[in-house]
């Protein structure tokens, strides 16, 4: 056949409606069921014991929609679409949103390092630096006055130590108010005022528009390393500190089993709410794990619990869900879990 110049016309259309379709950015962000990623890899322990089985962290995949990614999204099971100003807040960048979750990655590590060697009763110390600044929002009251990367290190005169030490204190003032904060900045320290401002979206609750990591230093020993790589979010946090724990007692807690959860974890071993809990659910089932932990948020109504135990009917597995509140929770569980046969 002889190929005209109406044929090329006509391939370069197809050409440049295939590119839009699989490139353009709609204001549009997609979750889907990600992967169950065993941790041996992922955290070394120095000279640490090994198990049988393995503990999994869970992920849910999710970014920028194109138009084929909507399209699918539309009818596909378990896949999630939200307007991209509810996944990130207007004037913070793909990239900008990515470092902080990157950096809350670093803070659930942190935490599950500090829940797992105390309860292994392993030498650890913490050395508190001040509030470390990830984002600042486009607009608002922070905006070209702080910068990333600045470290507050003092309110009204008081110490800071931990972002919610900031939080608390923004939250018993007004609309209006002006706060003083001491920072680092380049290694210089100086001080800023800034007057608060009312978030509409966030029931009118106070602040200055900024996102906030606690800048903190733990020692441990022995030394345990992350490769988490580009996983970034803290809902790890409870299966980190649980591989961790593991490779530092003998006794192997994995008891030969496959072991999935998730939950975001404090200092103090609590485990905290996360998204997505439905589709992690459906990678844990398709790794084969036998075991899924799920924040139980104290028993309350529509709970991470109550969503993964509907999910796992849903997709009609033997996988048991575990509620859990706490780190020792999930310990606990373990402990007492038969060996597998």
């Amino acid at each position: 056949m002889k190929f005209t110049k109406r044929h090329l016309v006509y391939l370069m259309v197809v050409i440049v409606i295939a590119f839009f379709l699989s490139s353009y950015k709609l204001p549009y962000y997609v979750y889907k069921p990600g992967d169950a990623d065993a941790l041996n890899p992922i955290i070394e322990v120095d000279d640490g014991f090994e198990s049988v089985g393995d503990m999994h962290l869970v992920t849910v995949r999710g970014g920028q929609a194109t138009p084929i990614q909507y399209a699918v999204a539309k009818v596909l099971p378990h896949h999630e679409i939200y307007p991209i100003k509810e996944i990130r807040p207007e004037g913070v960048s793909e990239e900008e949103y990515f470092h902080v979750q990157l950096q809350m990655m670093e803070s659930s590590q942190e935490a599950a390092k500090v829940v797992g060697y105390t309860a292994a009763e392993e030498k650890i110390e913490i050395n508190y630096n001040g509030v470390y600044v990830v984002s600042i929002i486009e607009g608002m009251p922070a905006d070209g006055i702080l910068k990333k990367g600045d470290r507050i290190i003092g309110i009204a005169g008081k110490e800071i130590n931990k972002s919610n030490e900031l939080i608390n204190f923004v939250e018993g003032k007004k609309a209006g108010d002006t706060i003083t904060l001491e920072i680092v900045r380049d290694k210089e320290k100086i001080t800023k005022e800034i007057e608060l401002e009312a978030f509409e979206k966030l029931d009118n609750k106070v602040g200055i528009g900024i996102q906030l990591v606690t800048d903190r230093s733990v020692e441990v020993d022995p030394n345990v390393t992350f490769s988490s790589g580009n996983i970034g979010g803290p809902s790890a946090g409870l299966m980190f500190s649980l591989e961790i724990y593991d490779q530092l007692t003998e006794k192997d807690i994995t008891s030969g089993y496959q072991i999935c959860g998730t939950g975001e974890i404090d200092y103090e071993g609590n485990v905290q709410r996360i998204g997505g809990i439905d589709k992690k659910v459906i990678a844990a089932d398709d790794e084969g794990c036998k075991v899924f932990f799920a924040p139980n948020e104290n028993g309350a109504k529509g709970s991470n619990y109550e969503v993964a135990k509907k999910s796992i009917k849903e997709i009609d597995t033997n996988m048991e869900v575990v509620p859990v509140d706490t780190f020792n929770d999930a310990l606990d569980y373990l402990q007492d879990l038969k060996l597998k046969k």
